[in-house]
């Protein structure tokens, strides 16, 4: 059985810093892309943050210059940095992974976190 567990969430002023994580755990032969969504109260859950399992990164316009994904394949675990966090950024932070079981088995899936809240607020 996967698990992604997300930790690093919290309140934080505008203009602060946040680095969220996000450990795989489990059954894992391979993990590809490994993304970061947010969704905030009453709206849909968008894509913050894509890196790929080479390390090519993509980034929602909202947050290109202020947040960084990285990725470390040894602890299969994903990070978001977010640096000049503002009021808007607030929202449940979810990662996701895709995910490959078994080496004999080329089936993908993707896994979700349980998500983590962050609130930017003065």
């Amino acid at each position: 059985q996967v698990q992604l567990v997300e930790s690093g969430g919290g309140l934080v002023q505008p203009g602060g810093s946040l680095r969220l994580s996000c450990a795989a755990s489990g059954s894992i032969f391979s993990i590809n892309n490994m993304d970061w969504y947010r969704q905030a109260p009453g709206k849909q859950r968008e894509l913050v943050a894509d890196i790929t399992s080479g390390g090519t990164t993509t980034y929602a316009e909202s947050v290109k210059g202020r947040f960084t994904t990285s990725r470390d394949n040894a602890k299969k675990t994903v990070y978001l940095q977010m640096n000049n966090l503002k009021p808007e950024d607030t929202a449940v932070y979810y990662c996701k992974a895709e995910i490959q079981a078994y080496p004999l088995i080329k089936i993908k899936r993707d896994y979700w976190g349980q998500g983590t809240q962050v609130t930017v607020s003065s």
